[in-house]
């Protein structure tokens, strides 16, 4: 198993670190689409890639705890320093919130949870009118609901505060951040 160097990123960290960044970003946009166009139909898809990201969040963390933080491309002001330390903790916590919090608002909420199609946690329809659901447990439904939509918001931030500072060490700095995080030795 290759580990993170200073010059260069495991292969593992990179692969992990788009995988969830491009599921995430993609999980983030169709959520603020489904919400204000109000378009159910994708609902189970959100929910099925919501489930499957889990695993990469997951297993991220865990290679994350055993490999440690990358060391600092180059050299930064305490300032810098502290910001990234923050955006990337931010991260973190965002990735492995915003899966929990959106099962736990669908599961608690009566809505149910399937992986493309398999039934995780069944749907709790009316018997009087089974095209509503009753709730399971309404406390954790709307905790579900506030984690989950403030998650996203501060979760959008984290992320363009990341890209902006993935461009500002490639374009200002010079110092081999992007190229590292695209594979690349530096």
């Amino acid at each position: 198993m290759q580990f993170d160097t200073h010059n260069k990123l495991s292969p593992s960290s990179v692969k992990l670190h788009w995988l969830v960044a491009i599921m995430m970003i993609a999980l983030l946009s169709t959520g603020l689409i489904m919400e204000k166009l109000e378009w159910y139909a994708m609902y189970p898809w959100h929910k099925s890639f919501g489930v499957l990201i889990m695993v990469f969040v997951i297993w991220r963390v865990v290679w994350r705890i055993k490999n440690g933080w990358p060391s600092h491309a180059g050299d930064y002001t305490q300032i810098e320093k502290t910001l990234a330390k923050i955006v990337h903790w931010l991260l973190i916590i965002g990735t492995v919130m915003m899966p929990i919090s959106g099962f736990m608002m669908s599961a608690m909420g009566g809505h149910g949870v399937a992986l493309f199609g398999l039934e995780l946690v069944a749907r709790n329809p009316d018997p009087s009118n089974p095209a509503e659901v009753i709730v399971l447990n309404g406390s954790l439904a709307q905790a579900g609901h506030v984690m989950h939509g403030l998650g996203g918001n501060i979760l959008i931030v984290a992320v363009v505060l990341h890209i902006v500072g993935a461009l500002k060490h490639h374009i200002m700095d010079k110092d081999g951040t992007l190229r590292r995080m695209l594979g690349a030795e530096i």
